[in-house]
């Protein structure tokens, strides 16, 4: 019989103002192995404190199962199976009392998809505890299968020759390909007129027409928006309206997960929300309020900054006020504006810089070709016959 043991993931604010989250027991007491771990990631790492959120959960969970079927965490991963079938089966925080019935036909408590991230989360902290020592070695075998570059092809063995070793997951189950869609220009359009204010209207913009991330939204700063045709008055190179994209540490939890600092283009659409939006702010703040750009107006505290989790709530509200038939996402607006460049005959690196990303690969999932495009395409190809009868002349 299973004992009832409470692991949960805990947040945790620094003197300096950096968080992140670590995982408490029953008597709020935090696991110092977990903790460990969890701020290395944020402090050493430089990941975001939201995947720290993330990691603790997996971690908890993997912990609270050690100890309600007395289990050694140290050892555990040996039963990695048993505890794939547990996160299967097993209610987590908040659904205690529910009843489970597992077997044919029944709903799983935990989809693949979600099951996967907990054991990627696992795998970091065992193999963080491994490097700390207080793990034994063999537990690396235990989630990696150890290869090695001998049974490669010779051409892709490496000019030098020497012996590579490989890992590879062990457990990992096989996850539906549920790629995220772009939001359609008229739901785009729908959701700018149903917005109340010009702060929503910015951020309806900022999302589809420059691509940012919610986060990348939450955090800008004033400082941030270089709207002047020519920018050489503010120390900025940059030509044309532009807004900067900076990593920085923000009190409202904000976070751009690119790790450079880059500035992209706007067009004179956002440079009127930009305007429009400032004179909304004036008439409530006049010069004062918070130094980031988009702040609390109509409920206080007023001139607190707003959070990315606030930006998607707003986007959620917004596409249900303007009557969709389905909900639109903050990312979904980021896949339109890819999606939109693309259709517009912009390249893969373009569409790479302006999301921000580092490996051109990455940009690809972003792009949902209109199908107009698509057949355009099919259209460009001459028929067998055109070709046929261009080679007799």
């Amino acid at each position: 019989m299973e004992q009832e043991v409470e692991m949960r993931a805990f947040p945790v604010r620094m003197p300096s103002g950096t968080g992140y989250w670590t995982v408490v027991d029953d008597d709020l007491v935090v696991v110092r192995e977990a903790d460990r771990f969890l701020r290395e990631l944020r402090l050493a790492r430089d990941r975001a404190e939201s995947t720290t959120k993330a990691h603790a959960g997996g971690v908890a969970l993997f912990l609270r199962w050690c100890a309600g079927t007395g289990r050694d965490w140290r050892t555990a991963a040996r039963d990695m199976g048993l505890f794939i079938l547990w996160l299967k089966w097993m209610p987590g925080d908040g659904e205690r009392g529910r009843v489970v019935v597992s077997g044919p036909g029944s709903e799983p408590v935990r989809g693949n998809a979600r099951i996967n991230a907990v054991l990627a989360a696992v795998r970091g902290f065992l193999v963080h505890a491994v490097v700390e020592k207080s793990v034994p070695g063999w537990v690396l075998d235990e989630i990696y299968e150890v290869g090695d570059s001998r049974d490669l092809p010779f051409e892709a063995q490496g000019e030098d020759g020497g012996l590579r070793y490989r890992l590879s997951t062990r457990h990992r189950l096989r996850e539906e390909e549920s790629g995220v869609d772009r939001a359609t220009d008229e739901e785009v359009v729908a959701m700018f007129l149903a917005c109340r204010s010009a702060r929503d209207r910015l951020i309806v913009l900022l999302l589809a027409r420059v691509g940012l991330r919610r986060g990348q939204v939450a955090g800008l700063r004033r400082c941030d928006l270089h709207l002047l045709m020519d920018s050489r008055s503010l120390g900025c190179a940059v030509e044309g309206a532009h807004v900067h994209v900076v990593r920085r540490q923000n009190e409202n939890g904000a976070w751009s997960k690119s790790r450079r600092s880059h500035a992209l283009p706007v067009d004179f659409l956002v440079v009127r929300a930009c305007d429009q939006y400032a004179l909304e702010r004036h008439e409530v703040l006049g010069a004062g309020g918070s130094d980031f750009v988009l702040v609390n107006l109509a409920r206080p505290p007023y001139g607190s900054p707003v959070t990315p989790e606030a930006i998607g709530e707003i986007v959620q509200s917004l596409s249900g006020r303007a009557g969709l038939s389905r909900r639109v996402t903050s990312r979904m607006c980021r896949h339109a504006m890819a999606s939109n460049v693309a259709d517009a005959g912009g390249s893969l690196d373009e569409v790479q810089a302006l999301l921000g990303h580092e490996n051109p690969a990455s940009a690809r999932p972003y792009l949902h070709p209109k199908a107009s495009r698509l057949r355009d395409a099919v259209e460009r190809v001459s028929s067998p016959r055109v070709r046929v009868e261009e080679g007799r002349r």
